[in-house]
């Protein structure tokens, strides 16, 4: 019994916690100026996030490869528009936090 209550209990803050990462990850985004070149549903510069979301869906080594990416940037996934290099404006937590919110677009 007591497990059950705390496995309800974690579950319970993680979909609590859920609108938090959504609105963190957007915010970041737009302080970060992500948004400069990425929409959420439409590519302007660089793709939107729902098509980066669908791409890498079920991928499990997405996040780890996506967090590399946008810390050192690159090109040629999306075109040939290169995405500059986020490390040193942006710290590795907010990158994990910004990728974690990218991959959950539908």
């Amino acid at each position: 019994m007591k497990r059950a209550l705390t496995a309800a209990a974690i579950t319970g803050c993680f979909f609590a916690s859920a609108p938090v990462l959504a609105d963190d990850g957007a915010a970041l985004a737009k302080k970060s100026g992500c948004f400069n070149c990425h929409t959420v549903d439409k590519k302007l510069v660089g793709p939107s996030y729902k098509d980066v979301a669908k791409k890498y869906k079920g991928n499990a080594g997405a996040a780890a490869m996506l967090v590399k990416k946008v810390s050192d940037g690159g090109s040629g996934v999306w075109g040939p528009i290169p995405m500059p290099p986020n490390k040193t404006k942006v710290s590795e937590a907010d990158i994990k936090t910004l990728v974690d919110w990218v991959l959950s677009q539908q």
